[in-house]
């Protein structure tokens, strides 16, 4: 049976209101030290990779931060209740369709050290007197931790309700075939064909599509749909990896990079569409969506607004950039000042070096006079630490990350 909360006194309560105030409108600097922390640690290694279980996370750890404040400023000093928001169930819900476990959880555990500490700074900040703040932390620390071990076993229920509900059915069924066979496991094909209801000999394509913004699975089937139409496959297979993200293989070998493909997905702007490259049989089913989560991790790592990524346009980027310290030393030792350059001066030298040096088709491409181009690639020397035809390639690399970094086109 659970101990009797403690009567807090009126003053403390004041100086708790006061405090849950400041805590209800974080930082900006505050909340990335939160994010920062609760991705941390060899547990959340798988949770980190994933573009979405991150995004997921994140949002629960801001959604139980503001909920514990606002709390306490209706009823300062009293026991929180734990928050039903959809941030906080989906984020759940999310790490049981991964298939993985508990250790998901332990981004509570270390947000609750980020937020006791600020909290602290908080408290001492109001000024109160010793007795008053000895009592203050006190009830701040119950309050916090009881907090977080009624959200923990809260969502370790979920977890067990969502985990029980997912063994059952077709969904069940399909999740588990598809992860056998990304992980290589025995499985026959024949087996995984009936389980499927999708043949796995001949072509495949396979793509992610996710929303950072969490809107459901509806946009998401919308765009999965308009994709297939476009690129002309019969059907396809899809898995609901979470929430927020669908796993899609068409029978086909296709690069999705139409006009009619971009225009579809247009319709859709809170969609983003990793693909991978085509690939043939079991093999190539895998292979494709393993191109296509490296695709999506680069997107989700570099903030690009691009919407639609193919892991053959993006596999040199992809590469660069798998370490971001070194990306942004690698940027900043390659371009020199042609990295804080405009745009338009990055799209001329970017264009000149997939004209392979021609400056007459560079002209064409950007609809302009070979003279401005000329003098695009003057300015474009007097910037960059070398000259752009003793380092043009390393140039055209890292002006490639940048595009797709910056979104541009």
């Amino acid at each position: 049976m659970a101990s009797e909360w403690p009567v807090v006194s009126p003053r403390v309560r004041e100086l708790f209101r006061r405090g849950a105030e400041v805590a209800a409108n974080p930082r900006a600097d505050w909340i990335e030290e939160l994010h920062r922390a609760s991705l941390s640690g060899a547990r959340m290694r798988a949770v980190v990779d994933d573009p979405v279980l991150a995004a997921a996370t994140r949002r629960a750890n801001l959604a139980n931060l503001l909920h514990w404040a606002a709390a306490n400023v209706r009823d300062p000093g009293d026991r929180v209740p734990v928050t039903s928001g959809p941030e906080v169930l989906e984020a759940a819900r999310d790490l049981v369709r991964r298939g993985l476990d508990q250790g998901g959880l332990d981004a509570y555990r270390t947000a609750q050290s980020v937020a006791w500490r600020r909290w602290m700074e908080i408290c001492f900040d109001l000024g109160p007197s010793p007795a008053d703040l000895r009592e203050l932390l006190d009830i701040s620390s119950l309050s916090i931790s009881t907090f977080i071990d009624d959200t923990v076993a809260a969502i370790a229920e979920r977890m067990a309700a969502e985990r029980a509900e997912l063994t059952r059915g077709a969904h069940a069924e399909r999740r588990a075939t598809v992860t056998l066979l990304l992980e290589g496991a025995p499985i026959s094909r024949v087996r995984a064909e009936a389980q499927l209801g999708y043949g796995l000999t001949g072509p495949h394509t396979a793509f992610i599509l996710w929303s950072p913004a969490a809107t459901g699975t509806g946009p998401l089937e919308a765009a999965a749909e308009a994709v297939m139409r476009a690129t002309g496959a019969a059907h396809r297979l899809t898995v609901l990896a979470s929430a927020a993200a669908l796993w899609v293989w068409l029978p086909a070998a296709t690069t999705c990079d139409s006009a009619e493909v971009t225009e579809r997905l247009a319709r859709t702007p809170g969609v983003r569409v990793a693909v991978g490259r085509p690939g043939t049989d079991v093999d190539g089913f895998r292979r494709s969506h393993l191109d296509a989560i490296t695709t999506q991790r680069m997107l989700t790592r570099l903030a690009s607004s691009q919407q639609i990524g193919r892991y053959r346009d993006v596999q040199l980027v992809a590469l660069l950039t798998a370490d971001p310290a070194r990306a942004d030393e690698f940027l900043t030792d390659t371009l020199g000042d042609l990295l804080h350059a405009d745009a338009t001066l990055h799209e001329a030298v970017r264009t000149y070096v997939r004209e392979l040096g021609n400056t007459s088709r560079t002209a064409e491409r950007l609809f302009t006079h070979r003279n401005t181009i000329l003098r695009r690639l003057a300015r474009a020397d007097e910037l960059l630490p070398r000259p752009l035809a003793d380092d043009i390639v390393t140039v055209g690399a890292a002006l490639e990350v940048l595009r797709w970094r910056t979104g541009s086109p």
